[in-house]
């Protein structure tokens, strides 16, 4: 169905371009599932939508090679084709679900749009796992969470019965269960429709429990492409051996730190004829400084661009254990103290003139965090999480019930979009010194203390007159961070800080938190889907079901024997990568 051969793309910015994508080759057949692994920036979206013919006109594209799609060549194609081929052969499901939805028209109206019956729309919410589908169908865009968003986006491509559908992080924003259920609907698809899917994920085992082989992308080329089982049992290349090992899961040790690939430093993309990871390759021989490996054919049917292959299981079993964690300052009092919390929103009016009916979120919700203790708050969307963080932070306010918070000190929150949190039009240094404005300090002063919180999260100060357009996301997210404890606060409320993040930035974040919140004594409260996370970085789970406490409890309990069953649930669907040493 898909054959890309020598692909090279090259994108401005600024007035600069910069080569994204260089020499990616990849056979796509019928019904077979392809993942795209590797960290932002390494190319993996490009792909995607270099063979749809949708690269942003903006950044002035410049794409060579070949890219044929059934019969039609993408490279060098009239807009009508390319029209053609969308219409026809594929479809894709975006990582931003709000900014693919038409914001004016009700989701029935929009998949009515696709050609489907009103039957069928039911039919498809329904099967994506959307509770009522008569009123997601007659909801607007707005009305709708992150994760429903998403599925609606999935159930309106996956009806059209593509030949070839790219699916760009598609299981980002959901929780374990319905990631599990979407999971596979999209086996389903390429098994039963012959539907051959490209699957773009940061994930690896998301990856491993999907596809039938995957590519490893590093810096716009191909670091590995093999069987998805051999690349995770055995990587041939350091590249993907790092991904491997800091990655985290229900197994990992909660008393270290997370292993993490280099610095940001270390991220930067080397262009010339030699390997592009030689920077970061702790296995690196002068030849890699010399010329440019070839993605070579190994004995096993794999493919490594690699001049030292043999020696990356020995770079793999002798990974460095990360350091534990510092020593825990805290106290007898609470940092937060939810008492009795409930919540409910109006929802739509019932008739012309009837009352709005009014939907209830949160019933009764008991929680403390003591100075210095972490609790993860883990549930499905609509769960009510997000809703109590927000009461907590004093954004929300509640129906009943009281909130507390230690000294009555406001605390400080780190959201899920990091970029949306950030003013665009200041500076990094503006935005951090501008929580120390009540304090009165020197310039001089306020200079310095910034530059030690950029410091403290792994940020070099000279980027504190940076606005945050120039920043990576995982930049942007530390800002934030750092923006939150320039002045340390009892309580730090973090709302799905990782769930964008690639393996390596959600390793380091994590890090950062946990060691920050135990040096600093803060109490946090840490909502997440991703049980793996809150088990390393929690001291209590707690979980919420729609809008209820239903378990609390140490974390390897809740994961090792979990009393509801809805906790049950969660944990039977996360998904769990196969290792080699865990099959034998």
């Amino acid at each position: 169905m898909l054959s890309i051969r020598g692909l090279h793309v090259r994108l401005s910015r600024d007035g600069r371009a910069n080569t994204v994508l260089d020499g990616v080759d990849l056979d796509l057949a019928p019904g077979e599932v392809v993942a795209l692994v590797g960290e932002s920036g390494s190319g993996k979206s490009t792909i995607g939508l270099a063979l749809q013919g949708l690269l942003p006109a903006e950044s002035q594209p410049e794409i060579s090679g070949s890219i044929r799609l059934s019969k039609h060549e993408i490279v060098g194609a009239k807009a009508g084709e390319l029209r053609q081929v969308r219409r026809d052969l594929i479809r894709s499901v975006p990582q931003d679900p709000m900014g693919a939805l038409n914001p004016t028209m009700s989701i029935g109206r929009q998949m009515a749009e696709t050609g489907l019956s009103p039957a069928e729309v039911l039919d498809w919410l329904g099967r994506v796992g959307l509770p009522d589908p008569r009123r997601i169908a007659a909801d607007m865009p707005h009305r709708l969470s992150g994760g429903q968003r998403q599925r609606v986006l999935i159930a309106m491509s996956m009806a059209a019965k593509p030949r070839v559908l790219v699916a760009d992080e598609p299981t980002t924003a959901l929780d374990v269960t319905v990631q599990a259920q979407i999971l596979t609907l999209l086996t389903d698809l390429a098994r039963e429709q012959g539907t051959a899917i490209l699957f773009i994920t940061h994930d690896l085992a998301v990856a491993a429990e999907l596809s039938n082989r995957v590519m490893v992308l590093f810096g716009g080329r191909v670091a590995e492409l093999g069987e998805t089982r051999a690349v995770v049992k055995a990587p041939a290349h350091p590249y993907a051996a790092g991904l491997l090992s800091a990655r985290f899961d229900l197994s990992s040790d909660r008393g270290r730190q997370l292993s993490t690939l280099s610095t940001e430093r270390g991220r930067t993309r080397i262009e010339g004829p030699h390997c592009n990871y030689v920077a970061r390759c702790p296995i690196s021989t002068p030849e890699c400084s010399q010329r440019r490996p070839d993605l070579a054919l190994r004995e096993d049917g794999r493919r490594a661009a690699c001049f030292n292959s043999d020696k990356v299981p020995d770079l793999l079993s002798s990974a460095r254990a990360a350091p534990a964690w510092p020593e825990a300052i805290g106290g007898n009092a609470n940092a937060l103290e939810l008492f009795r919390i409930h919540k409910s929103f109006a929802g739509r009016r019932k008739g012309l003139f009837g009352a709005k009916a009014r939907t209830r979120v949160l019933s009764g919700v008991d929680l403390r965090i003591g100075l210095g203790e972490c609790v993860a708050l883990v549930g499905e969307s609509g769960s009510g999480k997000s809703t109590l963080l927000r009461i907590a932070a004093g954004l929300v306010e509640q129906d009943e019930g009281d909130v507390s918070w230690f000294g009555g000190i406001p605390p400080q929150v780190v959201f899920q979009d990091a970029v949306a949190a950030l003013t665009p039009w200041l500076t990094v240094g503006e935005q951090i010194g501008d929580r120390l404005r009540p304090l009165n300090v020197s310039k001089a002063e306020q200079q310095r203390r910034v530059a030690e919180a950029l410091e403290l999260v792994g940020i070099d100060p000279a980027l504190s007159g940076a606005l945050p357009a120039e920043l990576s996301g995982g930049q942007c997210q530390r800002v934030t961070v750092a923006r939150a404890v320039v002045v340390p606060p009892k309580l730090l409320l973090c709302d799905e800080p990782i769930s964008a993040m690639d393996v390596s930035l959600a390793a380091q974040t994590l890090n950062l938190l946990g060691t920050l919140r135990r040096q600093m004594g803060m109490g946090m409260l840490f909502v997440t889907h991703d049980l793996a996370a809150a088990r390393l970085i929690a001291d209590r789970i707690a979980v919420l079901e729609k809008g209820q406490l239903v378990e609390i409890g140490e974390p390897d309990q809740i994961i090792s024997d979990p009393q509801a069953p809805y906790t049950r649930t969660l944990v039977s669907a996360v998904p769990r990568l196969v290792t080699e040493e865990a099959s034998a």
